[in-house]
């Protein structure tokens, strides 16, 4: 069971992923396009390239022999994950899901056209000519995206025929990989917005996660908590529309399925075949396992009999608001250690710029407790830590 696995992006999830590795005695090399990154910090060894260039990844990957791929990151020349399978090396979940999620076109076509998930009337366009007559068709208000990015990145809402330019502009300055292509999305007039972490087993049933709960800003999350408020309908038909698209796209591992949930029911939004980034809440011990150790399980091949929900959680972002800062440092930690049934994580990215996430502030209580209270409470210690 000891296996050497390759991380492919090194960013705070991927740090939470290593420790979770490094803990049931897995060997980790980091890789990213920067020294120093979160996850670099725990591995074993790392690695400084250039992801999008193909010869790269097969230098790598010919230089450590790993036995696991992990994608973390979508800016991957993941299309060279099909050979290194057939170097029998496993990709985490699977080289046609890495491919067809870290691209939104691709991952939508399969969730709208071929598997008929119930989804945000959408268009594509490769010009800002073609984006103002996808806007024409879809209507405003609405959504527009980069085929890749994360996070939220690249991300903006047309309210005007003045805001098209503005968003072509931002999407093909902020979104990742070398694909100038947007996605333009029907503004769902949703009521809240959920994330169902979902874990494909390589035997065994698929599992759910309690629903997760969270908010945006600049297509971002802010904070999330864990349960989520959903009637039961809703949360089996979610549960019935991630099953479908994980077995699509196939493989072992946690896939943080994202759904809109609004008035007329419940609409597939985004899917990312990893830890997800408002998966953070689990941290705060809300499940008996956090979403990281339950990806490496998967992984693994190793038996999860049951998730299970232990506390009510909550955690809420630390946020540089600033101009870009080199070598960070940080204060408010007592302060923010005095606040009973908390934490907080410091994620150690080595550089700093406006909006970017640098910690998160964690809060739990019992079940049954308060949500809104508990979720008060993240944002509290959050705002404790100051980054200088």
């Amino acid at each position: 069971m000891q296996q050497k696995i390759l991380l492919l992006g090194s960013g705070e999830l991927g740090k939470e992923f290593v420790i979770a590795a490094k803990r049931l005695g897995q060997t980790v090399i980091a890789v990213d396009s920067y020294d120093d990154a979160p996850a670099m910090q725990v591995a074993d060894k790392r690695e400084v390239i250039n992801m999008l260039d193909g010869a790269e990844l097969d230098r790598i990957v010919t230089k450590h022999q790993p036995d696991i791929i992990v994608p973390e990151v979508e800016a991957i020349r993941t299309e060279r994950f099909y050979d290194y399978e057939k170097q029998n090396i496993q990709v985490v979940p699977s080289a046609k899901a890495a491919n067809y999620t870290m691209d939104r076109k691709a991952i939508r076509d399969l969730a709208a056209k071929e598997l008929g998930l119930k989804t945000a009337k959408f268009q594509y366009a490769q010009t800002e000519e073609e984006l103002e007559l996808a806007v024409q068709t879809v209507g405003i208000p609405c959504v527009v995206k980069p085929l890749m990015s994360s996070s939220g990145k690249g991300q903006s809402t047309v309210k005007s025929e003045e805001d098209i330019k503005k968003a072509w502009e931002i999407a093909n300055s902020k979104g990742r990989g070398d694909k100038n292509e947007v996605i333009v999305e029907e503004f769902i007039a949703f009521e809240s917005e959920i994330t169902l972490l979902t874990v494909t087993q390589k035997d065994g049933p698929t599992l759910f996660c309690p629903p997760i709960g969270h908010r945006q800003e600049r297509g971002d999350y802010q904070e999330s908590w864990q349960p989520a408020l959903i009637s039961d309908d809703d949360l089996k038909e979610a549960e019935r529309m991630a099953e479908k698209v994980t077995q699509a796209l196939t493989g072992a591992g946690i896939w943080g399925v994202e759904f809109f949930l609004a008035k007329d029911g419940v609409y597939f939004s985004e899917l990312s075949p990893r830890p997800h980034d408002t998966g953070m809440v689990t941290l705060a011990g809300s499940q008996n396992f956090n979403e990281f150790e339950l990806h490496l399980r998967a992984i693994l091949g190793l038996p999860i009999p049951e998730i299970t929900q232990e506390r009510v959680a909550a955690n809420a972002v630390v946020l540089f608001n600033e101009e870009e800062v080199k070598k960070p440092t940080y204060s408010g930690f007592k302060e923010a250690a005095s606040i009973p049934q908390s934490d907080f994580k410091i994620f150690g990215k080595p550089d700093t710029r406006k909006y970017r996430r640098m910690g998160i502030g964690i809060a739990y209580d019992k079940l049954g407790a308060n949500v809104d209270e508990v979720r008060k409470k993240a944002k509290k210690v959050a705002d404790k830590i100051k980054i200088n």
